[in-house]
């Protein structure tokens, strides 16, 4: 989801108002596939090398990485293009899986 559909600057309030107004339409389920949208990120920034932009990729998760080996080529693809992700892992589910990339608990 988009937090800031209308603007590329709209801050942490931006991002929570997008995340309460997800969980009322997003139902969470797996399997849980992070390359697709760090692929699809990465191609927005990808797009913008004149420094004018930077990307934050934040991904709220409930599951465990069903995609690891995709998801870390696609990180490493990432690394030298205007972006950050941050995985923050929530609820019950083990998340020992994301050890490998480079996630510090």
């Amino acid at each position: 989801m988009d937090a800031c559909p209308t603007s590329s600057r709209c801050g942490i309030e931006g991002v929570l108002e997008a995340y309460h107004r997800s969980l009322r339409s997003v139902q969470l389920y797996g399997p849980t596939n992070f390359a697709p949208v760090v692929n699809h990120v990465a191609r927005s920034a990808a797009a913008v090398l004149d420094g004018s932009q930077y990307f934050v990729l934040l991904i709220i998760t409930d599951g465990v990485i069903s995609d690891m080996a995709q998801t870390k080529e696609a990180i490493v693809n990432a690394a030298k293009l205007p972006m950050s992700i941050i995985i923050v892992g929530v609820g019950q589910a083990e998340f020992d899986g994301k050890g490998g990339l480079g996630v510090r608990g």
